[in-house]
């Protein structure tokens, strides 16, 4: 799974909670979307915490590795 992609779509559901939450007054039967919006966020927000443990947890190795070159021609016989 592609990290970017992960807390790009976090701060995505953040921001529709948001407007379901605060900018939205419609009355329907059976569900609020208010509530919708505040459990966007929380999915949100985990989303994004989760992602950023992940981007923090990952071991960022570096191999070095040395190569001794013999480059000495007058030793060499012809």
């Amino acid at each position: 799974m592609n990290r970017n992609i992960g807390f790009g779509g976090s701060l995505f559901l953040i921001a529709v909670g948001a407007i379901l939450a605060f900018a939205v007054s419609v009355e329907a039967e059976g569900f609020n979307l208010n509530t919708i919006g505040i459990i966007l966020m929380v999915v949100g927000v985990l989303g994004a915490i989760l992602t950023l443990v992940a981007m923090n947890t990952t071991k960022k190795e570096q191999h070095t590795e040395y190569v001794k070159k013999d480059l000495d021609i007058d030793s060499r016989d012809h």
